[in-house]
């Protein structure tokens, strides 16, 4: 009963219903993500591809702009990078991030993204659960040139998740969306870009993890 009560809240909020589990101990290979990442589509396959929130991934994408502080900093790591991204359409954090990052990859030499669905991409959110545990879309994990794990961004930014935990239980579900999607409006793709190049940076300098 809880598992479909929990389902439902997902739906209700914009995002697919993944209903939270507890991962096997295992040990991932590069071989793992690289087969992964490999089975993903480009960002202009997956907007062609949308259906659910199309028009707002649309907007999110046509209206937006990276700051040049991020620009310049993503541009001065070396090296070759690529975002592995878990995400699906109908989701009100995926829609409200994925675009911004897309425009990052698309400015930067050296910087790559592949997104695949949840069901793909089921092992990557696993192992990346939320602090409540569970899995979520968007799950973005930074690759190195060997295809290695050295960062992780899981659904939305830190700012906006402080703000769910101190106000969703106040909240209708309507309300609850209504206001998530206006800061997400607000900040523009900001924080989302801010977190990748921060781990992109952390990674250059042999920081790694999530």
């Amino acid at each position: 009963m809880m598992a479909v009560l929990f389902a439902a809240f997902l739906i209700s909020a914009g995002c697919p219903a993944v209903i939270p589990s507890v991962p096997a101990e295992r040990v991932h290979g590069v071989d793992d993500r690289e087969a992964i990442y490999k089975q993903g589509i480009t960002f202009d396959v997956f907007l062609e591809q949308a259906e659910r929130r199309r028009e707002r991934w649309l907007r999110n994408y046509e209206s937006g702009f990276i700051e040049p502080e991020h620009l310049e900093r993503a541009r001065s790591v070396e090296g070759t990078w690529r975002l592995l991204v878990v995400a699906v359409d109908g989701c009100s954090d995926s829609v409200s991030t994925i675009p911004y990052l897309a425009h990052l990859v698309a400015a930067v030499d050296g910087l790559e993204m592949r997104i695949v669905d949840s069901d793909a991409g089921r092992e990557v959110m696993m192992d990346h659960l939320t602090a409540d545990g569970r899995e979520a879309t968007p799950t973005v994990v930074l690759l190195n040139e060997d295809y290695e794990e050295v960062g992780c961004f899981v659904e939305r930014p830190v700012l906006l998740q402080e703000w769910v935990d101190e106000n969703r239980a106040g909240l209708t579900d309507a309300e609850y969306l209504e206001k998530k999607f206006a800061w997400y409006d607000e900040d523009g793709g900001r924080r989302t870009v801010g977190a990748i190049v921060e781990l992109m940076e952390a990674a250059a300098a042999g920081k790694t993890g999530c």
